[in-house]
């Protein structure tokens, strides 16, 4: 945020976690609930509030609330942790690494058709 001019596919933002509470910790490395915000493909299947993988020191800011599919809070902030739009989709988790629910995500894109 405030130096690199990103490729302009979704509107926003990237900022730094920062916060004073020693109860979070920057990166954050392990688990966090994302909400989901819209219907999409890809969560076909996958519950509300489900469980994924998180490695980051980063989170989107979205300025354009059509594109947040799913939300996460973490150290204070509530951030799009799944943005989309039409064919486009991406994760601030990382599914691979999300067990269960993660492949499931993974099979859920690799059948999509690109639509919504």
């Amino acid at each position: 945020d405030g130096g690199v001019a990103c490729i302009g596919l979704v509107p926003g933002c990237v900022k730094k976690f920062n916060t004073s509470n020693k109860e979070y910790k920057i990166p954050q490395i392990g688990w966090n609930n994302v909400k989901i915000i819209q219907k999409h493909p890809v969560f076909e299947g996958i519950e509300n509030n489900s469980e994924f993988y998180f490695v980051h020191s980063y989170y989107p800011k979205s300025t354009d609330t059509s594109f947040i599919i799913g939300e996460t809070d973490y150290a204070e902030v509530r951030f799009t942790s799944v943005t989309g739009k039409n064919n486009i989709i991406a994760t601030q988790f990382h599914p691979e690494k999300s067990g269960r629910i993660g492949l499931k995500l993974l099979d859920n894109f690799r059948r999509w058709d690109g639509k919504c």
